[in-house]
């Protein structure tokens, strides 16, 4: 019996004549990945060790993200062995490298991980237990973790240009910030500094930063950091974000399910962190049930919705591997990229 998962037809003839479309996430001989059911992908984990324990993982994830030990045993032990092998030949590539051109004093930089999806489908909490579990191998590598929402626009620009209801669309990214932030980390400087963003006040933090040391590994979670732009004219720029990355996550769900967990991860707030005096939401805490259901879905419809649809699905092929989770928000299936 197969590992993979059964494929559909990924070219169905169009009824219009024209070239049939190939489903790339089909996971068939056509497709660039390969497709597995969340127990076959359990199986790669060989012997790689439990290093986390139920309290770490329960510290680690999201608000109404139910990942437990027994998930993290699952998929992501898995992963840590496949991203171990990964950085594993990176490095060796490093040293051939080296060796060909005759350097002595090349610096290996560092390799970075991108984990992109949509808001309330578990990104943080995939990007907090990732980094856990690569700090622990045995080599004890130094991971870093940085996310994109210190590179928003701080909310008086958003104002002054009318984008606050497009707050985390593409444009509203200092996206130059961000490319400069992934050189200096690929150029292997030293103290390269990030901005912050609080939750609390949904805003950038002003001047304070993270400072990211030359680390082995660095994870860069964001929705949308697969995003494509336009290309740079006289061609002498790195255009993407991604063109820094070393290996793509994305966490895919259907939308449906991600509407839910986010109306409810909304509706949990209110009865926590939105209570706070100090937090931006906090008029949200003194409505009635029924007006902040309504709130909730029309912040999905009206934003959330649009940037799934519009900018953040339509980057999912750009991954190395593709975690798709089913109604319970655990991971049900794998796509990884053939090489």
């Amino acid at each position: 019996m197969s590992d993979t998962i059964p494929a559909t037809s990924a070219t169905k003839p169009k009824p219009n004549g024209k070239m049939p479309v190939v489903d790339q996430l089909a996971g068939d001989r056509l497709s660039p990945y390969r497709a597995f059911s969340a127990e076959a992908w359990s199986r790669f984990r060989a012997d790689t060790p439990m290093t986390l324990t139920e309290e770490e993982v329960r510290r680690l994830r999201s608000l109404n993200d139910p990942v437990d030990l027994e998930e993290v045993r699952r998929i992501y032990l898995s992963l840590s062995r496949l991203l171990s092998a990964h950085v594993e030949s990176s490095q060796q590539l490093f040293e051939q490298r080296k060796r060909f051109l005759n350097l002595s004093d090349a610096v290996k930089t560092p390799y970075v991980i991108g984990i992109a999806g949509s808001v309330a489908v578990g990104k943080s909490t995939t990007a907090r237990v990732l980094k856990e579990l690569l700090a622990r191998w045995p080599s004890s590598p130094k991971v870093d973790l940085v996310t994109t929402d210190g590179f928003l626009w701080p909310n008086a620009v958003l104002r002054e240009n009318d984008m606050m209801d497009r707050k985390g669309f593409p444009e509203s990214y200092d996206v130059a910030a961000v490319l400069r932030f992934l050189s200096a980390i690929k150029a292997g400087e030293p103290n390269v500094r990030a901005p912050l963003y609080s939750h609390l006040s949904y805003d950038v933090t002003p001047d304070k930063f993270v400072t990211i040391d030359r680390p082995d590994i660095l994870v860069f979670e964001g929705i949308n950091v697969l995003q494509v732009r336009d290309l740079p004219e006289d061609g002498k720029m790195v255009p993407f974000v991604s063109d820094f990355f070393d290996f793509a996550i994305y966490i895919d769900a259907d939308e449906e399910m991600i509407h839910q967990w986010y109306v409810n991860r909304f509706m949990r707030l209110r009865e926590t962190a939105f209570r706070n005096p100090d937090s931006f939401f906090h008029r949200y805490s003194q409505l009635s049930d029924n007006a902040a259901l309504a709130i909730a879905e029309g912040l999905w419809t009206n934003i959330n919705l649009k940037n799934l649809k519009q900018n953040i699905q339509p980057t999912r092929p750009r991954a190395d591997l593709i975690l798709r989770k089913g109604a319970d928000h655990l991971v049900e299936s794998v796509l990884l990229r053939k090489l």
